[in-house]
Formats: C-alpha cells, structure tokens, sequence
C-alpha cells in the first residue's frame, strides 16, 4: 500500500480517536460540570418545569412554594417566599439563573423529587410533570419574630435550639434579605457592604467573649481538676502569658469559689483556671462541644464556618503558640459562630449530649404521606450528666443574681451566661468597641430551649444588650409549645 495513504488513513484514525475521546469525556466523565454551567439552557428549562415542593414553617406557614407560569408544555415555574426577609435565612432561594444557596441547595433533592425513584416512574407513567416533594421546618415563625424584634435592625443573629431533639426554633440573621428581590437584585445584594447575604448564624466568626467560660468550667469539672466550691483567687490585674490581664471594670476580688467566679464573669479566675487545664484539655472539650468542624446542620458545607482558634485564614490547634488563658476566656484569636454557642448552652441543658441541630423536621409527598422525619441524632457525649448538672446550676446563678439579670422569666429558672467581647479592630464599627453575647437555656430544671443572641458593634454588653433579646425568644418558643 502506498505510503502516503497509509500515513492520511493512520491520521484520520488518530483524528476519530480524538474526536470520540473528547465526545465521551463531555457527555459522560464531565457530565455533571456541563449540566453546572449557565450556559446549559436545558438544565435550565428542565429545572424550571419541575414543581418544586413547599417549604414549611413548624405550624405550617408557608415559607416558600413554586408558581406556574404559562400553559401547556411551555408551562414553567418560579419561586415564591411569602413571608418576605422572614426566612431569607435560613432558608435561602432557589432560582434558575442564580443557583441555590441555604435549606433550599441543601434539600433540592426532595424538593426537587428525586428521592423516590418509585413515585418518579409512577408519575410518568400516569403522564403527570415531576413534582417535588414539601419539607417541613422546625423553626417557629413567632420565635423568628422575637429574635427580630430584639435585633431591632442591630447587625447579629439570634439561633434557637430545643435541647433534646436537636430542633432548630429560630434561626436568624441581621441584616436580612428578602428572597424575593434575589433574580432583579443579585449584584447590589451581593455587593452591598452590610453583607446581607451572609448568614451571620452559621458563616460570621466572632469573638465569644465570656460565653466561652461556660467551655472552661466544664472542662474543670469534668475532668475532676475543680468542683463548684473550689476556691481560686480573684484578684486583678494578674499576668497571663506575661501580659497583664483585668477584670471588668478593674474590680479585684480575693479568694472565691468558682461558682462566685461565674456568677460575676471574674476574668483573673478563668485564665488561670484554663492554664491549669492546658492547651490539650481546653482544645478536647472544645471539640466535644463541636468546635474545630464544621457546624452538623443540615445547611451546604461551603455555607458553614468553623468555630476555632485563628492566625489570619488559618486554624490552629494545641501544638501552636496559643494563649490558653485567654482562650479560655474567650479572648485571644478565638473565633465562633452563633450556632455553635447555642450547642454550647443545649449541651449543657441536655445532660452534657450533644444533638445534632437540624432545620427540616420531616418531607412530605404531593398525596400528604409523610416519607422521611427527622429523629435526634447523637453528635457527642460533652461531659458527664453529673458535670452538665452542676454548671446547670451554676449558670442559674449568673441570671438569679449575676450579670444576666435581664434574661430571667417570671416563674421560670433561667440558666445562662453573658459575654461582652472586644472587636478586634473596632474601627471597622465606627469606633463602637464591643460584640454582646447571651447563651442560655430555659426551663433550667427541664430546658425546652437553648438560645444564644449576639450584636455587632455595640457600646453595650452583653447583660444589658443580648439577654433581653434571648429572654424574648426563650419567651416566644416555650409558648409555641404551649
């Protein structure tokens, strides 16, 4: 054969290879990242001819449902959210041309039907579209309104936890947004400098200040290394890493219990009771309490912060330079979100268990019957039922007659504990120097909620600032439940 034909053939062989490699690697390898791309119209159309299933509120509010728009196989459908900014967070948005983000990317699959592949075939064989299926929320839309209310427009959050079962009951984020404008609004949104978009619950690292004395105080009893009557010295300024450190105020105490140190947040106590315990210690029970992973909420993973010790963008750990006293007193690089606040304080009420916190309660098909339910879902033991009952009791000390005053219930025992944190940075608050903390739980001797409330940029405390806020959540949940 001729040379120069063989050599054109063995060309055009190497040319359909190419061409049949390229093809297979597009339509079946990288199938996943064309359907991801804008571009892909189909996608697109497909998606929008799906009816997809109504979000619920826990007493059946509907927080956000799917509206037809046009006839026929031109029939298509856009989502709606009723309840305005009420829900942006948690919940998110979900729409064609700007993607998913919050509850909505996270449970798409039910929403979207593609659980039941059973009822998927049935649908197409009675000739009916695809239709998702409806999530119902355990967040109560009166305990979202509180935790509004309180914020009063102050930028911070406000999460809400029922101890035992890991049930989200409020979940809130300040500034909102309103799901609605997302389509017409997108880039303003995202570019607006008050971070609207930004769910401050599960995404906003911030200082946890004296909340974080709640961790030490467990670590301490757990572990044996103190009781409640253990007396430590209280005086101030006393050195902490060769830096000298203060109590609030300047106020020097003599020898007291740890109780006392609690009840009044002695700065001086629990740094030297963090360096009694120790970098490995401290960084054990933090992990316990879910520090140092991500939050287990059913909310997508590139949405979540986790809540540790930070240099810059990098998290560290008990092998590093790290002031532990201060640590321990929620100071130094410690960054956490609010979630994880509330599963400090839920821990605490639920015996030293940790419950996994979820949003969604159960999913329900188009004919009513209920397919999946969420039930409490062990994330770790803290610390002994011992131990969480007597910093239980310890934290009813701080509300009956400490620094969280303003969280107490007529005739109900509150637990809790305040925090009053410095903002690194505090021009970036037009000089407003601190970030105010309240976790807490209630009813103390049989809890039915744990809370944690936080405001940005405040020259209040947390005493004065967040407990009433808590209070007024803590409030709404109990008379939900009736």
């Amino acid at each position: 054969m001729n040379s120069q034909i063989i050599k054109l053939f063995a060309f055009i062989v190497v040319l359909f290879g190419l061409l049949i490699g390229f093809t297979s690697y597009w339509s079946v390898f990288d199938s996943e990242s064309l359907k991801a791309e804008r571009v892909n119209r189909r996608t697109l159309l497909e998606a929008q001819q799906i009816k997809r299933g109504t979000i619920f509120a826990a007493d059946g509010t509907v927080i956000a449902k799917s509206v037809g728009r046009g006839k026929g196989t031109s029939r298509y459908y856009v989502r709606r959210y009723p309840t305005g900014d009420q829900f942006g967070h948690p919940i998110g948005y979900s729409f064609t041309d700007k993607g998913q983000s919050q509850f909505e990317k996270f449970h798409d699959e039910e929403l979207t039907g593609q659980t039941s592949e059973f009822t998927s075939i049935l649908d197409q064989i009675r000739g009916r579209r695809k239709q998702g299926d409806n999530v119902y929320t355990n967040i109560y839309p009166s305990a979202q309104t509180a935790a509004f209310d309180g914020l009063a427009g102050r930028a911070g959050s406000v999460v809400a936890i029922e101890p035992s079962t890991g049930r989200i009951r409020a979940m809130v984020s300040v500034p909102p947004y309103d799901p609605n404008t997302v389509p017409e609004d997108f880039a303003l949104l995202n570019k607006d400098p008050a971070s609207p978009l930004l769910d401050r619950s599960v995404q906003a690292g911030y200082p946890p200040g004296s909340t974080m004395k709640v961790v030490t105080t467990a670590a301490a009893l757990d572990t044996g290394a103190l009781t409640p009557d253990s007396i430590i010295n209280g005086a101030s300024p006393i050195d902490i890493e060769g830096i000298p450190l203060s109590n609030d105020g300047g106020a020097s105490y003599g020898d007291i219990s740890l109780t006392t140190a609690l009840t009044n947040s002695v700065n001086t106590v629990f740094a030297q009771v963090g360096e009694k315990l120790g970098k490995e210690t401290m960084f054990e029970y933090m992990d316990r309490f879910g520090f140092n992973q991500k939050p287990q909420v059913d909310l997508p993973e590139d949405e979540k912060l986790i809540s540790g010790v930070y240099d810059g963008a990098k998290r560290v750990g008990p092998d590093d330079p790290i002031d532990i006293g201060r640590v321990a007193i929620g100071q130094e690089r410690l960054r956490v979100t609010p979630i994880q606040m509330a599963e400090v304080a839920s821990a605490v009420a639920n015996g030293g268990k940790l419950i996994k916190p979820q949003i969604w309660n159960k999913v329900v098909d188009p004919e009513g019957r209920t397919l999946n339910s969420q039930e409490p879902s062990t994330q770790s033991q803290v610390m002994k039922p011992e131990t969480a009952a007597e910093l239980n009791t310890m934290m009813q000390s701080v509300v009956n007659e400490g620094t969280g005053t303003a969280a107490a219930l007529s005739g109900i025992d509150v637990a809790g504990k305040t925090g009053t944190a410095e903002v690194p940075g505090s021009g970036t608050c037009n000089g407003l120097p601190n970030q105010a903390w309240f976790i807490g739980f209630a009813p103390a001797n049989d809890p039915k909620v744990a809370v944690a409330a936080t405001v940005e940029c405040t020259d209040g405390f947390g005493g004065t600032i967040a407990a009433p806020i808590a209070k007024s959540v803590m409030e709404a949940v109990l008379a939900a439940e009736g």
